[in-house]
């Protein structure tokens, strides 16, 4: 498969959706965007690494896992986003120590991060790319209006994801047991501990 290279483009904010960021990506070679829909504090933490000229006072988790890489002599060579699967994206960070390459498992916001402080490229495959990515045209007068709207849009159909009945006990054990897994899956940990509450709950009750 072929690999496409990335470069970070910039942060989007929804103030229709509180929280909700869009990290876009641009291929280096082409005009494609790729959005990923990331938390407020690892768009925090790309934000940081991007500016220079801010450090601070106390390490953020990723300048401390960076800190902890580099006192045992690990480099991070390079970011892969190799799978989308439900909207989610699949990354793999490309470690080396003494000559000996390891990949690990991360979520795409945390691996960008880290390629941002290691100075590390960031691929894709074209397959991903071309089903997820997202083209400007050219020549468009309104070109970063239409870009914004589109970003909002974005955001905007990811809505489902983030969501959550606001009265949980009107809701059948089954559809919450498939809600569970869906916020697991999207990576929405703070909705699935309410989810995960009301179905401990209902077990105990039994």
């Amino acid at each position: 498969m072929v690999l496409v290279q990335l470069s970070i483009s910039g942060i989007s904010y929804s103030q229709a959706q509180t929280g909700a960021y869009a990290l876009i990506l641009t291929e280096k070679k082409g005009k494609r965007n790729l959005p990923i829909i990331i938390g407020a504090f690892e768009a925090q933490s790309i934000a940081i690494g991007l500016e220079k000229e801010i450090t601070p006072p106390r390490p953020l988790t990723h300048d401390l896992l960076k800190n902890c890489f580099d006192r045992f002599e690990i480099h991070v060579k390079q970011v892969i986003i190799h799978k989308l699967v439900d909207g989610v994206f699949y990354s793999s960070l490309i470690c080396e120590r003494d000559e000996i390459e390891e990949i690990i498992d991360a979520r795409t916001s945390d691996a960008v991060a880290l390629a941002i402080r290691y100075q590390a490229p960031i691929f894709t495959y074209e397959n991903i790319l071309a089903k997820a990515g997202y083209t400007q045209e050219p020549g468009a007068k309104k070109k970063k209006s239409e870009k914004e709207d589109w970003i909002k849009t974005f955001i905007e159909e990811q809505k489902p994801l983030k969501n959550i009945p606001a009265d949980l006990t009107n809701v059948s054990t089954g559809e919450l047991t498939k809600l569970l897994e869906k916020l697991v899956k999207s990576e929405d940990y703070e909705a699935a501990v309410k989810v995960r509450d009301e179905l401990t709950k209902r077990e105990n009750l039994k």
